[in-house]
Order: structure tokens, then C-alpha cells, then sequence
């Protein structure tokens, strides 16, 4: 048996500890956890935490890492005392808007696997006596929520490690970490040099300052979180024991930003109402080494301020209170992130240099688990691309950035939020060649990756009015409507019918060149890539048990030079790090010096040929062909490619090129009745089309075959990653396929992740829909089981109700693919 590598886990809080236990059953051994405080009270987040445990949520990953959570702590116990509380959770509404998205949060649970109910005010007061039942609408009720006892785990699990020859060591300061050759070599600290090879900074809050070590941005902010309890309450006197603590289900009040929990005969209260505080942790070492439950560096002085309008909803809501006080407060220090997720992965320098950070107590022993299968075995079983710290693109690492969008995912925590909520701010940090011309046509603005995307044009808005009956879109309920526009529907039909130009310049874009570029990429890939120059293959990137960490699209524009579409900067963390160490492949990101405008339609050549002395003849510029050109003197690459499943081109040019490129095309075009289009119309057509979105549709959790995309597959072309796991599986073996929906009312959009029931049974979820404009129906994709074929009647629940729909064939918009092919 190889040798155990030397880990170094920095920080020993519910983290560290779950990390330990984790590496340690899978039989690595060779563990040491280091900590600043002693031990094993050490003084971060995890030793004040309230502990509360709420599993379900929009994302299924961090529901899956909840559930794991409640799952592992109920088996633990430290001298007989538990590790978990099974209480429940209790999510009221108190608005009709909460209610809505109770309703929706109910679908989550059941898509995800989660056993929840709705109940009314009545059950509301018969589960929570406290309640005012004037105030509370209803509820979403989760039995098996409840409290985790963090401290009393980090002990339970650092025994368990330590039994399997891991080491814990508190009072031990990290000042730096080793590296040599891009690689770490070991941790520096107060008492001297722990050799590793590799290290994992489960620092919490310090986080961002132990990845400054290696010179990796870490995208997190420590801000303080108000918690209070009260005096002893007559109401639950008697109710509960030392030991137990609590007895009736841990509570939110989002529509106040509050939740609440028992502490034997008090009551404990959170609250996000306030300000953000962030905080500077170089002024919280002032604390020194004493650490008792009362007082620690994570604790800050409370700020009675800050929590008097909190103290007067928690009055109205619970009227016990009334005649209570709040005795004692404090604010904690936690971690937030830019987009509200925890940050999981490898540094993209310094290999061996791992981050497990903005992750609470809730989330914890899942995550844990994830990080040591990809430490132990390579890959962790649940996709982990919302998670990996390697997501974010430069400009959102400063740390202007970082500290603005934190602050704003603290305000927005417990906010109703619909899907496509655009930040409001920081707007504005990426813009294309064309955003001048698209806001003169009243682009209407999303924003992605701090990229600024049009998802309609009022300037079409004019259209609208000449739709053909078959055309017009049936009006939408208020989520569905919300961020939406009826002009997508001319877009569409425009793009259908003449021809429209798509901004496609955010899609990332890397050029991988030299010597070994074609069998590196033939190696990281599954479709066969060694063709002529000017081929352009739509490929699959597989992990090693052969699911999609990606799909791209690689252009070979020279014997050692391609173009590979990605789909942002997780692939180009993977291909980096995968380069061979003989220098003879390069991968560079050219997608901020580049532009992209997809020409689709049917008059997409009448208006592309007479620009160019170059041939875009179906026979001169075949379909999945790409050719360097001119268009009225702009030098341009041409991909014969299109996601909206009509006639047309992906053009790129130089970003300085790019307006006089939109220019060309939009002053020939005027005749042909050209029009610029967003994401709305985007998304419906490539649907209609059947189209995957990566990350969406499909992540490593699936294999080719079920998700329809095994034709990208070409065992024959030689050894790729992800080969080897893909031998004997097939559509025909696949237990569950990603298969699409058409609503049967014709008019209800579905918005995602609601669960699908198939004989009564829920058996499925939505991955992505929209309204088919083309086809005069609304249309779904969504993960069943194989049986639920062609013309099986499905449900999808839909904010509380059942929508019929039916499993259709694919794909539903020129299957033959006559129109895209002329």
C-alpha cells in the first residue's frame, strides 16, 4: 500500500475536524491539524455557531452536503452526548410574496430528496406555540432539520481522526507556507516546520489571509452577525434539559432577516437585519490566547443599535417576548463570499495548496466529505462547480469587488430572489465591443461573470405588434414574468425568419497552441480532434469515472493553434493544469482581447456574402467549418456554428475591430430587416433545439449517454480521460436520461430545479425551460428515469401546484436539420 501524503489542515473548527475524520477513514493517516487557539474551543466561527441546521436549498450540491451533515452528526455523540438535535425547521411566511417562495422552496425539497410539508397557521401554533398565528401565513415544516452541537463535534470527530493516527495541535500560529517548483513543501509556524505535501486552509474567516501565503486570492470577507438570548421565558420553563437544549423546531422569520432557536429556557435570536460589519481580522490577534464560551476573538461587543428593530419584530412575531429582555449578545465574526457560495479547490499556482473556507456548520460534513474524495480518489462524487474556488474570473478576485458583493450577499441572505436577479452593483466591468450600439437600442442588461449581457432590445419592442397570431406569447404568472419581456418573442421570430446578431462575446475563449497541442487535447477530450485545418469539433471534457465536467468547442485554426470555446474559468483552470511540463502546449485566454457576434438566420448569408470575397456558399464554408476572412476589410475568423438551430455564423475579431464589425453588418443588414437579439430569445431557441447548457443541464454527476451528448464520444480515436469508466455504458444501459418536456397547458414556464413526478411519485427535476416561441408552447429538460419515455405523461409542481406535461422527442424545432444546413 503507497504511503499516506503528509496533510496539513489549517484550523481544527468543524472544518478541519470533518476533514480530518474524512481523510483519516479513507485511510490516509499522515493527518495534522494545526490552530491558532487552543484546543478544542479554538476560538473561530464554529465555537460560537448557532448550530442551526435548515437542508434545503436552490442549490441540489449544498442540500446533498446539508443532508450528509444531519446524517453524519446523528450518529455522533461525545460521552453520551449527542452531536444533533433532530427538532425540525420551521420556515413562516409572514408575506404573501414569502409564501410564493415557501412554495417554491418546497419544490427544492422535493426535488433534491428531502421530505418536506407546507402547513398552515393552525399547525404553525400547534408546532410553535410562541407563534402568533395573526402574523404567520404558513409555513415550510422539514422534520428531520434540527441543531448541530458544533463544538461538542469538532471533539467527537477529532477523536475518531486521532484514533487513526491523525494529530491536532492548537495554540500554534501559521505564519507562512512552503513551496518549491510550483509546489507546496510545508507549513511555517510559531513552533516550527511541518513538512507537507498538502496543505488545506480550513481557516474560516483567516482565510483570505493563509491564501496570501501562496499568493492566491481568496474571495471571502469577514463581516459580524448579530446574536442575542434572552432571559428565561415562563413559556418554555420546564420544556427542555441542559442536554438537550431544545425541544421545538429552530425557526426562520426571513421576511425580518431573523431566525431563532431554544437554549433550554431561553431563546436564542440571529438576525441579518442589520448593517454589514465587516471586520478586520489583523485587529482581532488583540485578543490573545484566551478562549472561554463567553469570550473569544470571533466575538465581538454587541451593538444594542444594530439589534433594536430586530427586538421589536421578534415581539410582534413571538408575543412571549414581550415581557422579556434581552440579557446577554454578541456579534460573530463569519465568512461571506461574492455570490454566497463556499469556496472549495486547489490553488491555480501552486499545486498542492488547497482552500476549504466560507463554509458553516450546516454545510460542513458534506463539503468535507467532497474535499477528501477529491484529495483521495480525484473526484468528488457531487458536482462541486458552484463551489470551486477557481469559478471566478479576475476581475471579480479585487478586492473591491470581493468586499461590495460580500457586503450585499450579508443584506440579501434571506431575500426573496428570483433567478435571474442581476446584481445592482458593480455594474458595468465588462462590456463588449458592441455596448455602445446595444444601449443606443435600449438593451435591457443581466449581468454574468461581471459581464454585461442584452437579454432583450426595446428597440424591438415595435415588433411585438406585427407577431403573427402563432406567435404571440400567452401572458406569464409573476415569477415567470418577472425579468422578462414579450419582445423575446419578436426576437425569436425574427431570428426564425430573417436575421438577428447575438452578442456572444462573453463565452470564454481559449487558444491552446504548440507542438503537443493536438494530443493534449485529444487527450482531454472524447471526440476525435485530429482533423484538417479549419474543423471544428463540439467535444466533451470527462472525468475519470466519465462524467461531463464540460462540453467546448475546438476550432483547429492552424496545424498547432485552436480555438477552444469554454465554458468559463473552471475549464481553464483544468486545461492549465494539465499542461505537460515540457513547455511544449500553451494555454492562453483570449477572450478579453477578442469579440464574437453570432449572424443567425435565414437571411444570415444574404447578408454576410456580399461583404466578403471569401466563399460562405454551403459548399464553400461547410456546416462545423471555420475560415479567417475579411467582411468589408474587418479581419474575422468564421465558425459555421449555430446554437439557435438556424442558417449563420460565430464571427470573432479583434476587440478593436469589433464596432466596426457590428457596423457593417448593421448598416447592410437594415434591408434584410437585421436586428440585434439577447439571451431571452437565445435561450428559447436553443431549446427548442434541445441544446445542453453545461452546468445546468448536466455536470460530472451525469455520463454522456444519459444526457443525450454521446455522439461527442469516440472511443475509437484512442485513450482520453474519462474513456476507460465509459466502456460498456451506453443510451440503451443508462438508468436515467435528461429528456424533454412540453407543457400540456401550453402556457405555464416553469423557471427550474421544481421536481417532476412521474405515476404520482416524484422521480425527477427541471434542469432548464422557456417558452418555445417558434413552436407555441412552453418546453422543459429535465433528469427521469430511462423508462419515462416518448409520450409518458409527467407532473411538475410548480409553486404548490401539478402542471401536466408530456416527454417529447427530441429535438423538437428542424430535426432533420435541413435549416441549419443550407
Amino acid at each position: 500500500m503507497a504511503a499516506s501524503p503528509r496533510v496539513v489542515i489549517i484550523g481544527a473548527g468543524i472544518v478541519g475536524a470533518n476533514l480530518a475524520d474524512e481523510l483519516t477513514v479513507r485511510g490516509w493517516s499522515d493527518v495534522t491539524v494545526l490552530d491558532q487557539g487552543p484546543l478544542p474551543l479554538t476560538g473561530g466561527s464554529t465555537s460560537h455557531a448557532p448550530g442551526l441546521v435548515f437542508q434545503t436549498n436552490s442549490s441540489k450540491a449544498m442540500t446533498e452536503f446539508a443532508r450528509y451533515t444531519v446524517e453524519k452528526f446523528s450518529a455522533l455523540e461525545v460521552d453520551g452526548a449527542p452531536c444533533f438535535n433532530p427538532v425540525g425547521g420551521m420556515e413562516v411566511a409572514t408575506t404573501p410574496a414569502r409564501w410564493e417562495d415557501l412554495k417554491r422552496k418546497h419544490g427544492w425539497a422535493t426535488s433534491w430528496g428531502i421530505g418536506g410539508t407546507l402547513v398552515d397557521s393552525a399547525e404553525c401554533l400547534r408546532r410553535y406555540p410562541l407563534l402568533d398565528p395573526e402574523q404567520v401565513l404558513g409555513a415550510l415544516y422539514v422534520p428531520t432539520d434540527g441543531l448541530a452541537k458544533a463544538s461538542r463535534a469538532v471533539v467527537a470527530l477529532a477523536r475518531r481522526a486521532e484514533a487513526r493516527g491523525a494529530r491536532f495541535i492548537g495554540s500554534t500560529k501559521v505564519t507562512g507556507v512552503q513551496q518549491a517548483g510550483g509546489r507546496v513543501t510545508g507549513v511555517e509556524t510559531d513552533s516550527g516546520v511541518f513538512a507537507a505535501d498538502i496543505v488545506v486552509s480550513c481557516a474560516g474567516f483567516w482565510g483570505r489571509e493563509i491564501g496570501a501565503m501562496v499568493g492566491m486570492e481568496v474571495p471571502l470577507l469577514p463581516l459580524a452577525h448579530q446574536y442575542a438570548k434572552t432571559g428565561q421565558l415562563a413559556e418554555l420553563v420546564g420544556r427542555n434539559t441542559e442536554e438537550s437544549e431544545a425541544s421545538l423546531p429552530i425557526l426562520r422569520h426571513q421576511d425580518q432577516d431573523l431566525y431563532y432557536r431554544e437554549h433550554n429556557d431561553r431563546l436564542g435570536i440571529g438576525t441579518y437585519a442589520h448593517r454589514p460589519m465587516p471586520v478586520a481580522t489583523a485587529e482581532l490577534d488583540s485578543a490573545g490566547p484566551e478562549v472561554s464560551d463567553a469570550a473569544m476573538p470571533s466575538m465581538l461587543p454587541f451593538t444594542e443599535e444594530d439589534f433594536a428593530p430586530s427586538w421589536e419584530h421578534s415581539k410582534l412575531l413571538l408575543p412571549a417576548l414581550r415581557q422579556a429582555k434581552v440579557e446577554e449578545g454578541f456579534n460573530g465574526v463569519f465568512s461571506f463570499t461574492p455570490d454566497g457560495h463556499s469556496l472549495v479547490g486547489e490553488s491555480a499556482e501552486v499545486r498542492g495548496f488547497w482552500v476549504a473556507e466560507a463554509i458553516w456548520v450546516t454545510h460542513s460534513a458534506g463539503i468535507a466529505k467532497a474535499v477528501a474524495e477529491q484529495l483521495v480518489h480525484g473526484r468528488s462524487e457531487t458536482d462541486l462547480h458552484d463551489i470551486d474556488v477557481n469559478r471566478f474570473e479576475d476581475v471579480q478576485l479585487s478586492r473591491e469587488y470581493v468586499d461590495e458583493t460580500s457586503q450585499q450577499n450579508f443584506t440579501e441572505i434571506y431575500d426573496v430572489l428570483h433567478p435571474l436577479q442581476p446584481k445592482l452593483s458593480p455594474r458595468d466591468l465588462r462590456v463588449t465591443p458592441f455596448h455602445a450600439r446595444q444601449r443606443e437600442l435600449g438593451a435591457v442588461f443581466l449581468e454574468a461573470s461581471g459581464w454585461e449581457r442584452p437579454h432583450w432590445f426595446e428597440a424591438n419592442a415595435p415588433l411585438v405588434k406585427e407577431l403573427p397570431h402563432d406567435w404571440l406569447p400567452p401572458a406569464r404568472d409573476g415569477w415567470a414574468g418577472r425579468f422578462h419581456s414579450p419582445i423575446a418573442a419578436a426576437e425569436a421570430w425574427r431570428t426564425r425568419n430573417a436575421v438577428a446578431l447575438y452578442d456572444m462575446t462573453p463565452l470564454k475563449r481559449l487558444e491552446v497552441s504548440g507542438p503537443g497541442a493536438l494530443a493534449f487535447l485529444q487527450r482531454l477530450t472524447s471526440n476525435q480532434l485530429d482533423k484538417s485545418v479549419g474543423s471544428v469539433t463540439y467535444t466533451l471534457v470527462l472525468d475519470e469515472a466519465g462524467g461531463v465536467r464540460s462540453d467546448v468547442t475546438v476550432a483547429r485554426l492552424e496545424p498547432d493553434v485552436f480555438q477552444v470555446g469554454v465554458n468559463g474559468n473552471l475549464d481553464h483552470d483544468y486545461f492549465h493544469k494539465q499542461l505537460p511540463e515540457d513547455g511544449g502546449v500553451r494555454v492562453r485566454d483570449i477572450t478579453g482581447g477578442t469579440c464574437c457576434l453570432g449572424v443567425w438566420g435565414p437571411a444570415a448569408r444574404d447578408l454576410v456574402q456580399p461583404l466578403s470575397r471569401e466563399d460562405f456558399s454551403h459548399q464553400g464554408l461547410k456546416y462545423f467549418r471555420a475560415r479567417r476572412a475579411r467582411i468589408a476589410g474587418v479581419p474575422v475568423t468564421a465558425m459555421r456554428l449555430s446554437y439557435v438551430g438556424e442558417l449563420g455564423w460565430e464571427i470573432y475579431t479583434s476587440a478593436d475591430n469589433g464596432q466596426r464589425l457590428w457596423d457593417v453588418l448593421w448598416a447592410a443588414g437594415r434591408d434584410l430587416g437585421v436586428i440585434a437579439a439577447g439571451r431571452a430569445a437565445f435561450n428559447s431557441l436553443r431549446l427548442e433545439k434541445g441544446y445542453r447548457l453545461w452546468g445546468t443541464d448536466m455536470t460530472t454527476e451525469h455520463d454522456p449517454y444519459e444526457a443525450g451528448v454521446g455522439f461527442a464520444v469516440r472511443p475509437a480515436k484512442g485513450d482520453f480521460v474519462g474513456r476507460e469508466a465509459l466502456d460498456g455504458r451506453s443510451e440503451e444501459t443508462a438508468a436515467r436520461r435528461l429528456r424533454c418536456l412540453t407543457i400540456d397547458d401550453g402556457h405555464t414556464v416553469v423557471l427550474g430545479k421544481e421536481p417532476v413526478f412521474v405515476d404520482g411519485q416524484a422521480a425527477g427535476y427541471v434542469t432548464s425551460a422557456a417558452y418555445g416561441y417558434t413552436l407555441s408552447r412552453p418546453i422543459a429538460y429535465a433528469w427521469l428515469p430511462a423508462a419515462a419515455g416518448v409520450g409518458t405523461a409527467v407532473e411538475i409542481e410548480y409553486f404548490g401546484r401539478r402542471v401536466a406535461a408530456t416527454v417529447a422527442a427530441e429535438s423538437l424545432f428542424d430535426p432533420g436539420m435541413e435549416r441549419i444546413r443550407r
